[in-house]
Formats: C-alpha cells, structure tokens, sequence
C-alpha cells in the first residue's frame, strides 16, 4: 500500500504549494537552534502565563503578537520563490523589528494609557509600522485575501465622505485610525488576538502534542479498521478519518494532503474515478473544520463573540456536523454501489486487535471533553489535555513521549499557532474599522434592503457573500470575516445569534471546496491527478449536506439545541438524515437500483421536502421518497430474479 502513496517529501511539496502556513523556511545549523529555541520559549511563555500567573490583556496580547510577528518575518520568506533554506541579514533585522513593535506596548504601557487619544508622533509612528506589520505577515502566512479585505476596510474608514450612498460616514483621519487600530483594544489587540492568545494556542498546542504520540496515523488505521473492508471501503475511510482529524486539525488544506496520500490513491485503485476521490477526501476534510470541539478553533471565537460558553457552542455544533458527515457518507456508499465497488482487500487493512490495542490514544480527547462538561473554563481543559496526552503515551513504549519529543511538540505547536495569529491580528483591523466607522450594520441593512426583507432571501444574499469572502481564506479567519460583515444581517432579522454565526461559518467554510477558488479541492487534486474544477464541482455536489444545513437550523433552531428537547432535535435530525437520503440518491442516480431522470428529480424533491422543517413537508417529502424507494426496490428485485433465471 506504501508504494502507491505519496512519500513523505511530496506530502510536504503539496502543503506548501496550497497551504501558505506550510511554506515555512527550515534552517540547518545556528539558525535552526534559534528558531527551535525561540518557538519553545513562546510555547513554554502562554502555558506559564496561563496556568500560574495571569498578565494584564494590554500586556499578554502585544507579547503574544511580538512573538508571533518575530517568529513569522524569521520563519516565512516573502514570496514562494524564496530560498527556504536561508534567510539574509534583511530578514533578520525584520524579525528583531516585528518582534520590537508590538513590545512598545510593554515598554510604555503606562504612558500609552494616560495619553489615550492624545498620541504622540512616536506613538503614531510605531503604530503605522505595526498595521504594516501585520498586513505583511498575514499575507506571508494566510494569503492575499484576507489582506487585501483589511487594507480596503483601512482606506473605507479614510475615504467615508467620498463614498456612496449608505457606505457613505464622516471619515477619520489617520492618528485616528492607527490609534484606534494598534493603541485599543479594539483593533489588533481586541477580541479576535485575545481567543488567539489564550484559548486557541493551547488548544492547537494540544493537538501538537497528540500528533507526537502518533494519534494523526492511529486516526487512519482505525478508521480502516471499521470501514476498510465496506462497500467503497477507501472512500468511507476518507471520511471517517477526516471526522477524527476535524477534532484537532485547523486546516482542511493540511487535511486533505495528510489523510489523502493515502486514502485518494486507495480509492482510485478501486475503481473511483479520480474527481470523485480527490472530492471525497477534501469535502470530508472540509468537514473536519466544522467538527466539534476544536472546529478549525472558530468554536472559540463565535464562544466570545456571541457571549456563549464554549462548551455550549461545541454541543450545539455536533449535530450538524454529525447531518454533514452523514450526507458525505450516504453519497459514498450509493455511488459505490452504483459503480458495483467493494471494499478493500483484507491484506490491505491493519491487524484489528493491534489497532484496537492503542484506543487509549483517543483519551485524551475524551478528558477535554470531560473537564469542559465539568464546568472548567477552555484554557484549563487544554493544559488538562495537554498532560494527559503527555500520560497516556507513556503507557506503551511506542507512544511515550521524551524530552525531546515534548520540546518538538511544544516548537511544533507554536509554529502551527503563526497562521492564527496573523490571521486574527489582521482581523483585529477589520473588526476595528467596523466599529469606528459602524460599516456593519450598514451592510446589515444594504442586505436586507437587497432582499426586501425576506428572510429566505436574506439567507440566499448572505450565502453568496460567505462564500465569497471565504474564499482563499483559513478557517479562524475566514469565521471573523464572514460574521463581522454578514451575520449582523440575520440577526437583525430575529435570527438567534448562535444560527446567524453558525449560518456565516458554513459558507464560509465551504468555500474551500466551492469552485472558482476551492483550494481543498485544488489540493486533491493535485493527489488524485484530476481536473482541479471539476474536483471542486464534484466536492460541491457531494457536501450538499453543508448546503443544506445551515438553513435547516435558521428555520429550525432546534437542530443547534436552540430552545428545544433532545427529543426535539433528535426529529429534526431524523427528518433531515432521511431527506439527504433521498438527496442523495437523487444526486448520485441510484437507489436500491439506477434511478431514471424523473426519478432523480423526484428524489431530490422529496428529499428537500423532508429536510424542510415543518409537519406538512416533512408527510410531502416522506410521501414522494417512498414511491421512488418502492420503485428502486421493484426494480432490484427484477433484476435479481433475472440474473438468478439466466
């Protein structure tokens, strides 16, 4: 099986040509040492800062960006055709002057405070050279897009009176802007570099640690162990596997190229046609990101942002998910069944019994999981985690963890936590510029005015701008964007709080798989050797269930266990799982045997009646799903008897 996947040197060429956070300079030598020293002395700062002593917020963020702008200017070249193996004098000196800035904050804590609004010209000017900062960094590491939004969000506050229509606002000057953006904690250094610098690094320093006792690879054999040997075995493999990765990963990108080395190549030598196996790997790695508890760590933004406890808004999340994962698997299984695929060889999948001897690798997930529903707060659970990992690995000599081990995990889990911080210090500027200028609530209502105030419309509006502003943009970014500037839309329209979010945060997150700029498509793409758009199409058509249900929970709060029963969440997700059932089949063309043309459209008519909330539809789609389920049956069972007769 080793021989078809790809080595170890091309998994590494495929992240860092899709995913800009992969594309990292790894030194040899003095430099190396410097970079490792300095990434563990980051990590060891935010556990120690965390768990025994607690820093005031206008100290703790700028330290927080000081390290995570010093390490990306050393560690990030400017452009891809960059030497990654060096770094000139020039870039050193950079490092020491992005590591510098956000310290001024420090250095004069004091001064900055009696002087609120009142800046001086050095004051002003290091605060420029800040927001450049940080413009720069989050292009190195995130990308264009989310830069490109942020530096026009900067000149919208500047340019208000010059404006159209409702866009139009009385303007700032600069000392405005570069106070209110680097000297508040409303800009870089407000909410979104707060989650980051607390809750999101210990969670994905967490998720490090569980890497470096080989969870990520236990992920892969369990997940052959249950769905190997099924129909479509390598297919369902991807997404169970996914689902397991989602729970600590924060990238689909370095989702799809880690699990899909393996799982596309597996799929194709099956018999899948190569679109449809990059598209499994990166619909359900997209997945991954909306997989609770961590979900790509926008859990704990939305968490902040609505006002909720984090535990809450990751309860609220599972049943979605769960719909999602369930819709990517029913697709898989019918389209295996429809091309007469079977499961893999059983030479092919790992011994049971050694798999199953290694269960324990997954306790510390379950430890988070209990802390947190005991009421501990999230940065306690994630140290908790943290050293159960350290704990549990040490029960097998395979798994336990040296010094060395839990240096590199900890260098490891720093440098994972770079895109991060780019990403929400960028944020922090637009979320900035939203408040000083009040730009949300205009486009809130230039939403609404667009849909005259219909709420399916509004969705439909809201959607398309999700998906737009997502694309090319990582998950923690891509959240802070998207409910910034389009979730207020909702909410003004009586849509809770928590669906309007969770509604922003799907689309956003499918972008990635949605064509034209479907970089998780891209990336399996490249793996599986197919066209990148037609991957991205096929991705699309097979995540319909990440369509279809953020609508569900705006019309039905009650799959995110908004005011309702388990009970009453569990019919809705019954309800819902039947109709992708039958959106499903309607889509693939096959049911219990090939569906005609009519047949298909029925399907999927029924089935979105089903997912509908609402009795009548529900007895519709119910209705119209089981003619065509009878039908298909009838059809089989000719079939069979004809092929017995022959």
């Amino acid at each position: 099986m080793s021989t078809a996947n790809l080595q170890q040197e091309d998994v590494t060429d495929m992240l860092a040509k899709y995913d800009k956070e992969s594309a990292y300079r790894k030194f040899s030598g003095p430099l190396m040492w410097i970079s490792f020293g300095i990434l563990v002395l980051f990590a060891v700062y935010q556990l120690v800062s965390s768990y025994f002593f607690t820093v005031p917020p206008q100290i703790h963020r700028p330290i927080h960006l000081a390290f995570g702008l010093g390490l990306i200017y050393l560690l990030y070249p400017a452009s891809r055709k960059s030497d990654r193996t060096k770094i000139g004098i020039g870039g050193i000196l950079l490092s020491i002057v992005a590591f510098l800035i956000p310290m001024y904050w420090v250095y004069d804590y004091e001064g900055l405070v009696l002087r609120t609004g009142r800046y001086t010209d050095l004051d002003l000017f290091i605060g420029g050279i800040g927001i450049l900062l940080v413009l720069e960094a989050a292009r190195r590491v995130v990308g264009w897009p989310i830069t490109i939004i942020a530096s026009v969000f900067l000149l919208y506050t500047l340019a208000g009176p010059y404006m159209p229509g409702f866009l139009e606002h009385s303007g700032k000057g600069i000392d405005r802007i570069i106070g209110h953006s680097f000297f508040t904690l409303e800009g870089i250094f407000g909410t979104p570099i707060y989650v980051s610098s607390t809750f999101i690094f210990l969670f994905i320093l967490f998720g490090a640690f569980l890497e470096k006792t080989g969870v990520g690879q236990y992920f892969n054999d369990l997940a052959l162990v249950i769905a190997g040997r099924r129909i479509g075995g390598p297919a369902k493999v991807a997404v169970f596997s996914s689902a397991l990765q989602g729970t600590i990963s924060g990238s689909s990108v370095a989702n799809v190229v880690t699990s899909g080395s393996f799982t596309i190549p597996m799929m194709k030598r099956l018999g899948y046609r190569s679109e449809f196996a990059g598209a499994v790997e990166a619909s359900a790695s997209t997945g991954g990101q909306i997989m609770p508890p961590i979900m790509g760590a926008a859990a704990f933004l939305m968490a902040e942002f609505i006002g909720m406890n984090y535990w809450d808004v990751a309860k609220a999340a599972a049943l979605p998910a769960i719909l999602f994962f369930t819709g990517v698997w029913i697709m898989v299984h019918l389209e295996a069944k429809r091309l007469g695929l079977k499961g893999l060889p059983k030479e092919e999948i790992p011994n049971k019994r050694e798999v199953l001897k290694k269960i324990y690798l997954l306790l510390p997930i379950f430890v988070i999981i209990g802390v947190l529903v005991a009421g501990y707060s999230a940065e306690r659970a994630a140290i908790i985690g943290i050293i159960s990992t350290v704990v549990v690995g040490a029960i097998r000599r395979e798994t336990r963890m040296s010094l060395r081990d839990i240096l590199e995990a900890l260098a490891s889990g720093a440098r994972m936590a770079l895109g991060v911080i780019a990403a929400t210090a960028c944020a922090g500027i637009i979320v900035g510029t939203v408040t000083l200028t009040g730009i949300g609530l205009k486009l809130a209502n230039g939403l609404i005015d667009l849909s005259g105030g219909i709420l399916l419309l509004t969705l439909f509006f809201t959607m398309i701008a999700s998906l737009i502003l997502g694309m090319g943009t990582p998950t923690t970014a891509n959240y802070i964007i998207t409910s910034t500037i389009a979730a207020p839309a909702l909410i003004q329209m009586n849509v809770p709080d928590l669906s309007a979010h969770m509604f922003t945060f799907y689309f956003g997150i499918v972008a990635d798989i949605t064509p034209p700029v479907c970089l998780a498509a891209f990336a399996a793409s490249g793996i599986a050797k197919s066209k990148p758009i037609l991957t991205g199409v096929e991705s699309t058509r097979l995540s319909i269930a990440a369509f279809m249900a953020p609508y569900i929970f705006v019309l039905s709060p009650a799959l995110l266990l908004i005011d309702t029963t388990w009970y009453g969440a569990i019919l809705v997700m019954i309800t819902s799982l039947i109709g992708m059932i039958g959106v499903g089949a309607g889509l693939i063309g096959y049911w219990m045997s090939p569906l005609n043309t009519i047949e298909r459209i029925v399907s999927v008519a029924g089935g979105v009646m089903a997912i509908i909330p609402g009795g009548t539809t529900d007895m519709i789609g119910f209705a119209l799903l089981a003619v065509i389920f009878g039908l298909s049956v009838y059809r089989s069972k000719r079939q069979t008897k004809a092929q017995a007769q022959a």
